[in-house]
Order: structure tokens, then C-alpha cells, then sequence
């Protein structure tokens, strides 16, 4: 009986070392898409009240945490019974990237100067309204870009035993939520930082200087989270046609890989905006 245990606890013991291994294989492997996960959701979760900046962060992080654990068993029923069904899932995905990604370039360089009633309409907006549909957006987001994380995790624990599967994609699916959303966190309270290190310091000495670099800073950070988050969302959405599209793979390939994949982003999202755009023209004329 005793020798039974033993082993039990050394079979555990050796499943946990390979875990850790190949968890540490996995996640090197998406640390690219964790990079782009974290600029692009670092960008959603600002522009709010400092003291709503945080309610609203657990809320979307509660939607990720929702959302790996809907996509972990999907993945892994749809890559037994249907692993076609995945690549169509990443590129519908990629679809909507590449959207979210041409709307806000085309909504940068559009964007019109508001005046008079118009500003008067939005300044008596829902708050709570508005703060609903940007975390639903940011969750929308965030689902594609934690498919792609899972499914990246799984391909490189494919040759392992399913226990192992499983555990190193749990692993590091829970890794890539509280790492991600946790420097958010950080990023997002670094003025409230600044304040209290100004204050406690009575604004003077290097204490004080750091207080003051941490509260400019922030509107920079903001601003350059815009921009990075943006050029990942058509990075991410690129890579997904270039490596789920056999004959895109084989396109451009004497363009460095990082501009082809921000190419295939770009000429996807503008066909995505076109397409909606239109549509809802159509709509809009039917309904006329």
C-alpha cells in the first residue's frame, strides 16, 4: 500500500516537472502575442475616471478569465473532433482585428473638430452606458487575442500526454490574464502614484521628482499605448492570415515578416470597414 502511494506521488511529481517545462516552452512561444495582448487592452482600459480605472479593469479581467474558460475545452474538443473548425474560427477573428485596427487609424485621420450641440449630446451621455460598451469591446478583443494564445499554447504541447495538454494551456492561459491585466493595472495608477509620492514627499527632493515623472508621464504612456496597440491589432490579425492561409504564406516573401503581416492587417481590416460601412448603407436605404 505504501509503495502504491510512493508511486502515485512520483508519477505526480514527474507530470508536474513536465508541465513545467514544457509550460516554460509555451510560453516563450507567446510571448509575442502577450507583448501585443498587453499594449492593446493597456489602451482599452484608459480613459476613465481615476476612480472607476479599476472596478473596470476587474471587470474586463473577469471576462477574460470567462473567456479562457470557455475557449480552453472548445479548443480542445474542436481540435479532437473538428481542427478545421479553428483555423475558420482565427481567421473570422483576424477579420475582426484587422477591423478594430483600420477604424481607429480611419477615425484618427477623419476625425472631425465637434462643436455646438453636438458636444452638448455627448457630454449628457450615459456614463455608465459608455463604460458598458467599452468593456464589452475590450472582452470582445480580448477573446480573439486569448484563442490565438491558447491555441499557440497547445500546438507546442501537441506531442505530450493529454493531462499535460491541458494543464501547461490552463497554466499559461492564467498567466497571460494576471500578467497582462496586472501591469495594466500598474500602468493606468501611475499618476495616482506620482500624487502620493509628491505628497508624502511635500514636493521636494527626488521623491518628488519621480512623483511629478510618474504623473507627466502617464498622458505619453496613454498616448503611445494608442498607437502600439493599434499597429498590434493588424500585427495579430496579419500573422493569423499569413500562418492559417497557405497561399498567403507564400506571398511577399521578399518583405520582412513583421511589414508582410502588417500589410495583410491593413488590407484586411480596410475590406472589413468597407464591407460595414456599406452594409450599413444598405440598411439604411432599405429602411428609407
Amino acid at each position: 500500500m505504501a509503495s502504491g502511494f510512493f508511486a502515485i506521488l512520483d508519477d505526480i511529481a514527474a507530470l508536474m516537472d513536465d508541465v513545467a517545462v514544457a509550460s516554460k516552452v509555451a510560453t516563450q512561444k507567446t510571448a509575442g502575442i502577450l507583448g501585443d495582448d498587453l499594449a492593446v487592452n493597456a489602451e482599452k482600459a484608459t480613459g476613465f475616471l481615476s476612480s472607476r480605472e479599476l472596478p473596470v479593469l476587474w471587470k474586463i479581467t473577469k471576462g477574460s478569465l470567462l473567456n479562457k474558460l470557455i475557449i480552453i475545452p472548445v479548443v480542445f474538443l474542436l481540435q479532437f473532433f473538428l481542427p478545421v473548425a479553428i483555423k475558420v474560427i482565427l481567421i473570422i477573428g483576424g477579420f475582426y482585428l484587422a477591423y478594430e485596427g483600420v477604424e481607429k487609424i480611419v477615425e484618427f485621420l477623419f476625425h472631425r473638430e465637434k462643436k455646438g450641440h453636438e458636444v452638448v449630446e455627448e457630454a449628457v451621455q450615459d456614463d455608465a452606458a459608455m463604460e458598458k460598451t467599452k468593456v464589452k469591446s475590450a472582452i470582445s478583443t480580448d477573446f480573439i487575442l486569448s484563442v490565438e494564445i491558447v491555441i499557440i499554447a497547445l500546438s507546442t504541447v501537441m506531442a505530450q500526454p493529454l493531462a499535460t495538454q491541458i494543464l501547461v494551456v490552463s497554466i499559461v492561459a492564467l498567466l497571460a490574464t494576471v500578467g497582462v491585466y496586472g501591469i495594466v493595472a500598474l500602468i493606468v495608477r501611475m499618476d495616482d502614484a506620482g500624487f502620493k509620492l509628491i505628497k508624502r514627499s511635500k514636493d521636494k527632493g527626488f521623491i518628488a521628482k519621480v512623483g511629478h515623472v510618474l504623473v507627466k508621464a502617464l498622458p505619453i504612456v496613454i498616448k503611445v499605448l494608442a498607437v502600439v496597440g493599434t499597429i498590434a491589432l493588424l500585427l495579430v490579425s496579419g500573422g493569423i492570415f499569413a500562418h492559417q492561409v497557405d497561399a498567403l504564406h507564400h506571398t511577399w516573401t521578399a518583405l520582412p515578416d513583421m511589414l508582410k503581416e502588417f500589410l495583410f492587417g491593413l488590407i484586411a481590416g480596410s475590406i472589413a470597414v468597407l464591407a460595414i460601412a456599406g452594409t450599413k448603407k444598405i440598411v439604411a436605404l432599405v429602411k428609407k
